[in-house]
């Protein structure tokens, strides 16, 4: 029996943020039972929902696909780890500056709504800077809930957020 695929979004704000994704690839592809299947190229990107004071705060997202052996309660709970020990300082603003940020954003064909984890993620079906990287690797991806594919999805989105590939790599 194959494991259920794994969407990570990754991004930065804060430090040199290429840096800081390509340190959290390869933590979480350290992971004991996690393999990474895919991962999209980076993105820069505008900031969405946060304060004036942080709109010139350019974010670099991504995209990572994985598999885990790991319940997946336990596989958040090292993602948080590594968020931290990339520098990430939790604040009462949850639109601060950061030097890392992992959200699940799917897990196969799961559907959960605890007050720790929501699957799938409840902004990544509306967000450029989720749906660019994702549309990459999985353009035909139909997430739980929803009825059409990631790259659909991406097609109906307004085009008034920006999400332009990087040419480097991580």
């Amino acid at each position: 029996m194959s494991l259920p695929e794994i969407g990570l979004g990754l991004g930065a704000n804060q430090g040199d943020r290429a840096a800081n994704l390509r340190a959290a690839k390869a933590l979480i592809g350290g992971i004991p039972g996690v393999t990474i299947v895919a991962q999209s190229r980076l993105y820069d990107t505008e900031p969405v929902g946060v304060k004036p004071e942080y709109r010139d705060l350019q974010f670099i997202n991504a995209v990572l696909v994985i598999t885990s052996e790991l319940p997946l309660e336990i596989l958040h709970t090292r993602l948080l780890a590594i968020e931290e020990e990339i520098g990430r300082r939790r604040t009462a603003d949850k639109f601060a500056p950061r030097p890392l940020d992992i959200d699940i954003l799917f897990a196969g064909d799961r559907v959960l709504d605890t007050p720790t984890l929501k699957l799938p993620h409840p902004q990544c079906l509306k967000r450029r800077f989720v749906l660019a990287p994702l549309a990459e690797v999985r353009p035909e991806l139909v997430l739980p809930t929803v009825r059409c594919p990631v790259r659909e999805l991406l097609d109906n989105l307004p085009e008034k957020e920006t999400a332009t590939p990087l040419p480097e790599a991580w």
